[in-house]
């Protein structure tokens, strides 16, 4: 009867274990595949910073006022969370041709708003990867 419930316990563990691992795996196929198909395209700081540098690109940042406040890319813009909410681009609407490059925290939530720009008709949109945390990493220059 012990090597019953010693079985049962071993097969169960070795179960959950599989299930984990089978999960672990497609979840880093799936984000792989996600971003090479995602039409929101991500700029490490050197490709961010010759485009800035050579087509004269656009730098929205998306974070809070407090984080901006507190350092934020040379010539960046601020995008305030209601814009974003809202969808409204309004003050961007001369610049739709130009290369814009989407800034947040840690380039996660920025996708999401370069989505929305280019449903809303943007050309050249683009996010930074690691956003801010990879400019500061970099040691490239932040204004306050």
């Amino acid at each position: 009867m012990d090597q019953i419930i010693e079985f049962a316990t071993s097969t169960t563990l070795i179960s959950i274990l599989s299930i984990a691992w089978v999960a672990l795996v497609v979840l880093i196929i799936y984000s792989f595949v996600g971003a090479a198909l995602s039409p929101v395209k991500q700029l490490s700081t050197h490709e961010a910073t010759l485009l800035m540098n050579k087509e004269d690109a656009i730098v929205l940042d998306i974070r809070a006022a407090n984080e901006f406040k507190a350092g934020h890319i040379l010539g960046s813009q601020q995008l305030k969370a209601d814009e974003l909410k809202d969808g409204n681009f309004a003050k961007l609407e001369k610049s739709k041709d130009k290369p814009i490059i989407i800034v947040c925290a840690m380039g996660m939530t920025a996708k999401k708003t370069a989505t929305q720009m280019l449903k809303a008709g943007f050309e050249k949109v683009t996010v930074l990867k690691g956003g801010i945390s990879a400019w500061q990493s970099a040691s490239l220059p932040v204004s306050k």
